[in-house]
């Protein structure tokens, strides 16, 4: 039976989010309609979110590791986060990332691209922990062929930690997502990493000129965590001279760090880097979407329905003279009236 649904108030149209008073029409799962009109209504009708790098596994632990370098925290195989996970039982992982799915779709997130620890069993406890959630994430699997071949793809650690040049040829053989953290801690594992010609790169906090000219080149899309490099006392990476060279996406890292809220990324990241609240949202919505193959990210007719409805007479937004800016650095989850996310 053919389902249909309608969304009022201001729409945040297209890839530049124009601001249009009408009326959303979505059938099946799909926006089939945008009818400019008049309405009574103060919602903002927004894209759902894409969170493109999450480490989920992590929230058995959030706040653990105080006052500890980045590669104490996180290098495998003996970093904390590593060493939590192994003492940690499957049933507590899977409750402990059940919480935080259930956060992030009360927030408006439609997806997460996720570097899943613990091989086949880690992605298969990601997918326990997912099953009946509304969000549909990306998993990318880690450590082994056998992991990338469960999942959606593989997610490398990075150039300097091992040689992944034959989970890059089984990833490509097997038509999957292949992504890299790369210049996070230094610049010495950038040109190691594009080399494998990867689907994304993920922080690029230390990008040099020589490989801001390489991706440009490549066109290799690159997911920036930029309140993640706060906590870890790395840097904060060049966002604007990213963008000026290839698409760049938003992420919120290791849940043990970060809670996976994309409005507080997104505030971040708009008050420290030199770039628009429309540049922000698109790094939020669109882009990430798209780096995961995803038909979300844009209120278009064509588009799933994945879609966050603001309370636009809320405390925190009511009065805002530019709707975009306000969406992306004042809004919040308590802003959140609704959230639509259509499956398949």
């Amino acid at each position: 039976m053919a389902t249909s649904t309608t969304f009022d108030g201001t729409i945040l149209r297209g890839r530049d989010f124009e601001p249009v008073e009408g009326r959303v029409v979505v059938e099946d799962g799909e926006i089939t309609d945008i009818e400019e009109a008049s309405t009574h209504s103060d919602d903002i009708i927004l894209p759902a979110f894409v969170n493109a790098h999450t480490h989920i596994g992590d929230s058995i632990a959030k706040e653990a590791g105080g006052g500890l370098t980045l590669e104490e925290l996180v290098a495998p195989p003996d970093g904390l986060k590593h060493r939590l996970l192994r003492q940690a039982s499957q049933d507590e992982k899977v409750d402990a990332m059940r919480r935080s799915l259930q956060f992030m779709v009360d927030s408006g997130t439609a997806s997460c691209v996720e570097f899943r620890e613990g091989g086949i069993e880690g992605v298969e406890a990601f997918e326990r922990a997912a099953h009946g959630f509304d969000i549909d994430p990306v998993i990318l699997g880690r450590e082994t062929v056998e992991a990338m071949e469960a999942s959606d793809g593989f997610g490398a650690s990075g150039a300097n930690d091992g040689d992944f040049t034959a989970e890059r040829n089984a990833t490509a053989r097997a038509e999957k997502l292949f992504g890299i953290h790369a210049g996070e801690v230094d610049a010495s594992d950038i040109n190691p990493a594009l080399d494998l010609d990867p689907d994304f790169l993920v922080h690029m906090v230390h990008a040099e000129a020589l490989h801001l000219d390489r991706l440009a080149d490549s066109e290799t899309p690159v997911v920036v965590c930029p309140r993640s490099n706060l906590v870890t006392d790395v840097g904060f990476p060049p966002v604007a001279d990213l963008r000026d060279r290839t698409t760049v996406a938003l992420g919120t890292d290791n849940a043990f760090l970060n809670s996976p809220s994309m409005f507080r990324e997104m505030e971040f990241a708009a008050k420290v880097a030199d770039v628009s609240a429309r540049d922000v949202l698109r790094m939020a919505t669109v882009n990430g979407a798209e780096i995961a193959g995803l038909n979300c990210g844009l209120v278009e007719p064509g588009r799933d329905a994945k879609l966050v409805v603001l309370d636009g007479d809320s405390d925190t937004l009511s009065g805002a003279e530019d709707t975009v800016r306000a969406v992306v650095r004042r809004a919040g989850v308590a802003d959140v009236s609704d959230v639509y996310l259509a499956r398949d």
